[in-house]
Parts: C-alpha cells; structure tokens; sequence
C-alpha cells in the first residue's frame, strides 16, 4: 500500500481555516451566493411555519361545528399548508440550482490551480510521484470542495439554525421540559456522532489509502504493459493487484461495521427522544392543557428537527472526509519547487545561438557528484557531440539545459545570458529536443505532430510531415494522419516515433537543438535513415547530441568524451582516433560489435 504523501491526521479537530482557503474561490458569484442565501432564509421560515398550520388545521377539524369548519377555516388553512410545503420546496430548488453554479466553478478554479502547480513542480517531484495515487487524491479534493460548499453552507447552518428556533418556539408555546428533552437530544446526538467519527475516521482513512494504492498498482501496471508481457508477469501483477484489493475489501469492512455501530446509536438517542417527547405531549392533552392540534405540532416539529439531524450526522461525519480530501489537496499547493524564475526573471533573446557551459559543477546528492568543472562551447551552428560510458552524466547535460536541475557550481549560457536568469519559458522555447524515447499522447498521429505548436495550422503540420518523411507511413495507415497512436504511442514502433519527434522539431523549429541518443534504439537500417533526418533538421543550427553509437556523430564540428563526469577528451572524429585513447577505444569496441553482429544473429 502506498504511503500516503500528505498525511492528514484524523484524531485532531476539523481544521476549519480549510474553508477560509476556499473563500477567494467563492467571490465570483457574491450576487449568486446572496440570492441563494434569501432562498434559504424564505425556506426555514416555510418549514417552520407549517407545523403551526397543522395544528390549526387539526383544532378546527376537532371543532363541534365540523360542518361549518370544512367549508370555511381549514380549507384555507389546508391551501396555505400545501403552499407553504410548495414554496419550502421550491425554495430549497432554487437554492441548491443557483449555488451548484458557484460550487461547479470553484471545483473548476482549485483543479486548473493544481494542475497548473503540478506542472510548475520540478523533475524530482515528478520522478516521485505515483501517479494514479496523485490522480485520486486531486479527484478526491475537487470532490470533497463540492461536497463542503453545498452540504456544510447551506445544510449543516441552517440545520442548526432551524434547531434553535424550534426550540425557542417550544419554550415559548409549552414550556421548559418540552424544549429540555429536544435540546437535550440534540446535544447528546451531535457529541455521540462526533466522538463516534473520531474513531472510525481511522477506517476512513485505511480505506482511503487502499483505494489509492489499489489504482496505483492499477495504473502502473497498465502504464508498463509491455514490460509485464516481456517477463511473463501477468500472474504475479494479478497477485499483487489481488493483495492491494484484500487490503481495500478489508478496509472497507471495518469501514462498514463502524458505521453500523454510529448509524445504531444515533438511532437509538432518535427514538428515545421521539418517545420521550409524545409521552409529554399525550399527557398534555390527557390533562387538558394541550389540544390534539398541539400534539400533532409537538410532534411534527420533533420529526422536522430529528430528520435533518439524522442528515446532520452523515454529513458531519463526511464533512471530516471532505475536510481531509481538500487538505491533501491543498497540501499539494504548499508543495514548493526548486526551480523558480527570478523576480523580474527576462525573456531569452537568442541572435547566434551559443551555448556555453563555465565550470559546471552538478550532483543529485551532495555526497555523490555527476558533473566536475564542465567546460565546453556550442559556437553558433555548430553540432557538438557528448560521448561516454553509461554513468558519465551525458543526458545530466540536457536535464541542466533545459533547466530541469540548477547546476550546483558554474554557469549554462545562451548568447552571454545566464539560463537562471532567463524564464524558464522563454529558454524552452528556443531549446527543442529529439529524445531517446518519444513520448506520444493517446490521440492522433497529426495532433501529436502539432504538439509542438498547437497554434500551428494543417498546413504546416503537413509541411513538417513531408520534411520528416513521414508521408509514406501516414498514407499507408488507415486514417492517415488522424490514425491514434495508442497510450504513450504504443501503435507506433520505435522509428516511426522517432519521425514524430522530428517532425515536432521541425514545427517549433528553435534555435538550439539536443538529440538525447536518438537513435540509440534503432535498427541499422532506421538508423541510418533517422540520421540522415537528423543531419537536415540540425542545419543551420546549434546542436548538442548524446550519443551512444559513435558512427553517428563522426561529422560532428566537436566531440566530447566524458568520463567520471569530466571531459577526458575533445576533438574531431578523426584527432580523437589519432590519439589512440578513451574514445578510439570506444570506437574499436563498437566496430567489432558490429563486425560481430551478423555472426551472432545467424
């Protein structure tokens, strides 16, 4: 099960200031909200009104002249009842239509905010998350902000609000033991259903937490599908999926059994009090100080009280969820990232495109250093490549490039500007990148294309299609370009992506151009025609590529040979051969491997 990221503890109080968070979401609509507020008003005044229309109805009724009765007084009385029922009604309608409006575009707001935030977070956040988990919690939280506003605002006040008047209407009408036993009541229920949800929020909370690691589990394992199909895993997924399911089944049986012994007691103080209540009013009438319209009164009141008090207590106890929904979900907004504009931060003016690195110095973990005294040029159109065994930090370079990680000692330059001191915006714009892996959108080939700039028009994503000679592979699909590309771009093989990508490239067409071992996955025969892709992209630009196999960067302008995080060596293809080091001996090992590589496939 997974831990949960932003514990919320259920043994404290309610945090109420979580409302106050709410408020700025509220102000769009104070005129709503106002014509809202006066439905409500004009309701609790109906529905307290109608009990004193029943009695008057019933004393009448109960008069000698029954005749003259029905053909004058309680008809009237009976019309005004059936109004004042209609209008509670109408009222309560009216209300709950005008403030869904308000409710709706606050859930809409407090989500836009946290998707936002959760894209402005840094890598290391997101290497972290777990996101099916992260998906519950944010569907939990918009949940829970609709749950509070419409329940707590507009019943749980008013609720209360109906039970003083009640009360003092007692009082008033038939003294102090009748609104004694009422109040009495009411006290004793609202503290039985409070101490009784402290301790079954813990079961609230095991349940919530099962849910979440059940879709967790879920989602990862969909997510890496073909990574399950690779190890034969489906047996083990389904056991472990099967395991977070016994941990939700159980979770919610404890759940259930706990909310049995709450909804029992709360009954319980009901029927004690409705009992307690009818044996006051029978005597009453017994001794003549009451009549039967004060009994049906009595007990209409005691019935109008007692069944929102019933509600009172579901939606406490679900105020205390939503409560800790919203929490976790503005806990999210307290999450800060580590990589912040500067006040006043600049737009990146790029006008030659050098890239410069000073004296870069880089670790993840202070203890553990990726990158040392880094030093290396990008001159304007040139295409530097970054070689190096597995570990070296070559693809830590683009992280640092595109700003994703500050770099610990030094400087990243675009044309003499500091990137830290630059929009991050502004720098990605001008950056644009041929990853290894290309990551696509479940939606159509085209659409993933015009990714790269969603205000491009049709014609110059056909345009970039062509440039990326992807036109032969679109028409062979069956929509063509409108084809789905399936989650991640599962329909797609690795080749093709790599199409997709560069035809992404060449729509945003920036400045500076990275190729993070693009073709490290690809067969010779793709991979020589992605190269030649590459080759026409990268002209005319200034290009950092990672490479992995070195026969795709021997007409690079620079080659960087990085070991232990510093450069070992730099030169061209044919100086770095000359000096018979690290990387002629790379060169020599992946040469025989591909002399090797027929013999071994045969």
């Amino acid at each position: 099960m997974r831990s949960n990221r932003f514990p919320v503890d259920n043994d404290h109080p309610v945090n109420w200031h979580t409302l106050k968070q709410l408020l700025p979401y509220l102000s769009e609509f104070k005129a709503r909200i106002g014509l809202a507020l006066v439905c409500l008003i004009g309701a609790k005044l109906a529905s307290i009104g109608m009990p004193f229309v029943l009695k008057y109805i019933v004393d009448d009724l109960n008069m000698d002249s029954t005749e003259k009765a029905l053909l004058a007084v309680p008809v009237a009385l009976i019309v005004a009842y059936g109004s004042l029922r209609l209008f509670n009604t109408l009222a309560g309608e009216i209300r709950d239509t005008l403030f869904g409006r308000v409710t709706e575009r606050a859930m809409r707001r407090v989500g836009l905010k946290v998707f936002k935030h959760l894209h402005r977070l840094d890598l290391s956040f997101h290497l972290d998350r777990q996101t099916g988990g992260l998906a519950r919690d944010i569907e939990r939280g918009t949940n829970g902000i609709s749950f509070l506003l419409r329940f707590m605002v507009f019943n749980i006040v008013p609720t209360l609000l109906e039970i003083t008047l009640v009360v003092g209407v007692l009082f008033y009408q038939f003294g102090f033991s009748f609104a004694s036993v009422l109040l009495v009541a009411v006290v004793v229920y609202i503290w039985f259903s409070v101490k009784a949800t402290h301790w079954r929020t813990e079961y609230v909370r095991q349940m919530n937490q099962a849910d979440s690691g059940t879709n967790t589990r879920a989602i990862d394992s969909l997510l890496n599908y073909e990574t399950v199909k690779y190890f034969n895993n489906e047996g083990y997924e389904s056991r472990q999926y099967d395991k977070h399911l016994a941990d939700w089944e159980q979770a919610r049986r404890n759940n259930r059994l706990s909310l049995f012994a709450l909804n029992g007691g709360q009954a319980l103080v009901i029927a004690v009090a409705m009992t307690a209540m009818l044996l006051l009013a029978a005597q009453g009438v017994a001794s003549g100080a009451m009549t039967i319209g004060d009994f049906v009164m009595v007990n209409a009141f005691t019935m109008q009280i007692f069944m929102p008090l019933n509600f009172l207590g579901f939606v406490y106890r679900e105020i205390r969820g939503a409560m800790a929904n919203i929490e976790q979900l503005f806990g999210l907004l307290k999450l800060e990232t580590r990589i912040n504009d500067q006040p006043g931060a600049s737009e990146l003016k790029v006008t030659q495109g050098r890239v410069e690195f000073k004296h870069v110095n880089f670790a993840y973990q202070p203890d553990r250093p990726i990158l040392e005294e880094l030093n290396f040029t990008i001159e304007p159109g040139q295409k530097v490549a970054v070689v190096g065994p597995s570990g070296a930090g070559k693809s830590t370079l683009v992280k640092l490039l595109f700003r994703f990680y500050d770099v610990t000692q030094g400087q990243i330059s675009i044309d003499g500007q500091d990137i830290r001191s630059v929009s991050q915006d502004s720098l990605r714009k001008a950056i644009g990148i041929v990853p290894q892996d290309t990551v696509l959108f479940n939606d159509s080939l085209f659409e993933n294309i015009r990714y790269a700039r969603p205000d491009a028009s049709d014609e110059e994503v056909n345009r970039v299609i062509d440039l990326a000679h992807l036109r032969h592979f679109v028409e062979a699909l069956p929509k063509g370009a409108e084809t789905k590309v399936g989650e991640r771009g599962l329909k797609l093989s690795g080749g093709e992506k790599q199409r997709v990508a560069i035809a992404r490239v060449l729509l945003k067409r920036p400045p500076v151009m990275v190729f993070d071992e693009a073709t490290s996955s690809l067969d010779s025969r793709s991979e020589q025609a992605i190269v030649r892709a590459l080759k026409e992209v990268a002209r005319g630009h200034s290009s950092l590529v990672i490479a992995h196999r070195l026969s795709t960067i021997v007409d690079a302008d620079k080659i960087l040979v990085l070991e232990q995080g510093r450069i070992a060596e730099s030169g061209s293809h044919s100086e770095l051969l000359s000096r018979n080091g690290l990387y002629a001996a790379l060169w020599r090992n992946q040469q025989q491997e591909q002399h090797d590589e027929p013999t071994t496939t045969a």
